[in-house]
Order: structure tokens, then C-alpha cells, then sequence
């Protein structure tokens, strides 16, 4: 779906939708509980159903309500399973360690550039405690045999979702068994989601809540908050100031965009294009520590340049850096890669444009926020779609 948007203010009020990596988490320690959960999410996208739909392979019964979720748990898990994790990376790692913890014969179905995303280090780690993996086709993964307890390693900065994986992975299997973690941490936020909700379910016992609310999402909530920076009539509500996510920096880096500024991104990789667009409306900036963007769902150096490009603005990057220049912009063609985030990112750029911004690929949205164009039209938006 290609769509061309018509330069125009937004206004209005948004309700933030529900965290997804808080949802990813929540749904696994669910499975594992010991009685059902009710999980408030009322509303979804790809990756929040690619998890669920993965423990649902794997025994768990889970039922999509009105409100939300509700999780029955896994009794028992059968020796072999069928998985797919679609495009979302952070199903796929942080699902990988579990069916080893669980010794289930599982393959794993990929899509989009999620089988060129690294798995390395903890691949190695993995087979290193007794699993087997193997690449049976191009987007295919198989892994066997069982994890088995003791001490476990991994380097920290790649990715913290090898972590996460992992801390379920141990909590699952039975003995004594520690995670050390190597190495400078990239994203530790992430890390700490996973050990709240770990905390909340009291893991390794894993004791069901009853009932639990996902908090609003941060990370989808700062396109709006970046809108309204940039002389967009709008408010945004259900964000958590003391929320675990990473992602709730934008709160303190958006007002400082009103000068040229420097922004380290190691720990916010997917504010990065907003942000970029912010920047690039207002006085420009520089991100630092963008080596991990290039292993998103685009090579989201690449690809927010592109975007930054396209609009009629300017951007450059060095291999860490990635500068912005505060040139405005007036108009023109983004082809989303498949990002949703590079997406969202032009639309709220077209609300400071001179010139009507086409998207390309407009549908990228439906991993992390189906409903972002109708709240985009709801807000005063004016879009004309074309199908290929």
C-alpha cells in the first residue's frame, strides 16, 4: 500500500497503545504460570501475535478477548513444534532459548530481514549447553536437544533480547544455573523489562497475578509526542514516567531538539528516525552509537537517511554517528523499507512539509501499530492510498 499524504496539522488526543515488548514479555511468563492470566492489551500488531501464536505451539491456550489476553499455561509440551516468529526479532531470540530450556524439536519460520539479523552469540552459547541448531533452509532455523543447567555467558552488545531469552531460558530449566553477561550492554532497559516481569510473576515459580494491565507503549508513543513538538495540537495520554522503557527518554530529548543537540542512541534505537525527523525540522542534531541500527528491520541508518533525503532535508553518517541537519524539509517519495518506524517517522513529517509526501509501503505500520493510520486520519490527517 503506497499512500500521499497532504501537508496538514494534526490535533486532537491520542491514547497510547499497549507496550509491545511489555506484551511479549507478560504473554511468556504467562504460559508458564500456574494458573491463568488475564492480560489488559486491548490492542495488538504482528509481532505481539507472533509470540502468542509461538507458545500456543508450544501447549499453551491463548484467547483473545475484548480486553485483552487470556493465557491458559502450557501443561504439557509436546516433542516437536512448528514455529513462527514472522519478522519479529524479539520472538524469535527470546523464544529460541526457551523451547532449548524446554528440549522441544522445534523449527522456527522466518519472514521479511529477520533470517539475515544476527543470532551470534547466542547461537554458540546454546549449543555450547546442549542444543543443536541448524539453518534447514535460508528462512528456516531448527533446534534440538536440551539446555542443560550451570553457568552461561553471553556478550552483552549485540542485543539485549539474547539476554532476555536467556533469563527465561534459566529460569526454566531445573537445577542451579547463572547468566553472566560480558562485555558493554547495549538497550539495558529492555533487560530490565524482562526482570520486572519476571519479578511480577515471581519467577522461577512463575505465580500467575490473575490479572495485569500492559502499559502504554513509549516507543509508538513519541511519534505523537515528537508531532506535538513540532507545532502539532496534540496531547498524549496512558505513558508511564517511571515506566522500565527505554524509550521514555524521548520525554527529555524531544524539548532539547530546539538547538542542535547530541544524542546518544545506544539505548534508544527505535526513537532513532522520529527523532531524526525532529532534528531535522528544528536545529539539526548528531546520534551517537548507531552501529545497531543497521541490524533493525531496515538498515535504519541507511534507510532514516534515505527518509531524511527524500523530504528534502540532509543527513550524513560516519560509522557511529549519524548527522542530522536542521534544514526543514518540503516534500517528496519515502519508500518505507519495510519499517515500520521509517513509516510513521515521514508521516509526521508531512505535517511540516511545504510539498504533499508520498510513502511507500505505507503498511509496515501493522507490526507495531495497525491502527496508526486511522488514528492519523482521526487527528485530521489527509491521505489518498493507492494499491499496487
Amino acid at each position: 500500500m503506497d499512500i500521499t499524504i497532504q501537508p496538514r496539522k494534526l490535533s486532537g488526543h491520542v491514547t497510547a497503545i499497549p507496550s509491545k515488548s511489555q506484551a511479549h514479555r507478560l504473554l511468556i511468563c504467562a504460559a508458564f504460570a500456574d494458573r491463568p492470566t488475564e492480560l489488559i492489551c486491548p490492542d495488538t500488531n504482528r509481532d505481539i501475535e507472533a509470540t502468542a501464536d509461538c507458545l500456543k505451539a508450544l501447549g499453551a491456550k491463548i484467547t483473545r478477548t475484548a480486553e485483552g489476553y487470556l493465557t491458559e499455561p502450557i501443561v504439557q509440551t509436546p516433542e516437536s513444534a512448528v514455529l513462527n516468529v514472522c519478522e519479529s526479532g524479539s520472538t524469535l531470540r527470546f523464544m529460541l532459548p526457551i523451547v532449548g530450556a524446554l528440549g522441544v524439536d522445534a523449527t522456527f519460520q522466518m519472514a521479511g530481514r529477520l533470517p539475515q539479523r544476527p543470532l551470534s552469540p547466542l547461537w554458540e552459547e546454546l549449543e555450547r549447553k546442549g542444543c543443536r541448531l541448524s539453518r534447514p533452509t535460508a528462512d528456516t532455523i531448527r533446534c534440538t536437544g536440551k539446555l542443560k543447567p550451570g553457568a552461561y555467558s553471553i556478550d552483552g552488545g549485540v542485543s539485549s533480547q539474547f539476554i532476555t531469552g536467556l533469563l527465561f531460558a534459566l529460569a526454566l530449566i531445573p537445577g542451579d544455573s547463572h547468566l553472566e553477561v560480558t562485555g558493554k550492554i547495549e538497550s539495558r532497559p529492555y533487560i530490565d523489562m524482562t526482570k520486572k516481569a519476571m519479578e511480577l510473576f515471581h519467577a522461577p515459580a512463575f505465580r500467575s497475578p490473575g490479572c495485569i494491565t500492559v502499559e502504554g507503549d513509549w516507543s509508538n508513543g513519541a511519534f505523537f509526542l515528537a508531532a506535538k513538538s513540532l507545532g502539532n495540537e496534540i496531547d498524549v495520554s496512558n505513558l508511564n514516567p517511571s515506566s522500565p522503557q527505554g524509550d521514555r527518554a524521548a520525554a527529555q530529548i524531544l524539548p532539547a531538539l530546539k538547538q542542535f543537540a547530541t544524542v546518544d542512541a545506544a539505548d534508544i534505537p527505535d526513537l532513532v528516525p522520529i527523532l531524526a525527523v525532529t532534528a531535522g525540522a528544528k536545529s539539526g542534531a548528531a546520534f551517537q552509537n548507531i552501529h545497531r541500527l543497521r541490524i533493525k528491520e531496515s538498515d535504519r541508518v541507511a534507510s532514516t537517511i534515505s527518509m531524511i533525503e527524500a523530504l528534502g532535508g540532509h543527513a550524513e553518517a560516519s560509522e557511529d554517528t549519524l548527522t542530522v541537519w536542521g534544514t526543514g524539509f518540503t516534500g517528496g517519495t519515502v519508500d518505507a523499507q519495510n519499517d515500520h518506524r521509517i513509516a510513521m517517522a515521514a508521516a509526521i513529517a508531512a505535517t511540516v512539509c511545504s510539498e504533499p509526501v508520498t510513502i511507500l509501503g505505507a503498511e509496515a505500520v501493522n507490526k507495531s501499530y495497525p491502527k496508526f493510520w486511522e488514528e492519523y486520519t482521526r487527528l485530521g490527517g489527509n491521505y489518498e492510498q493507492h494499491l499496487r
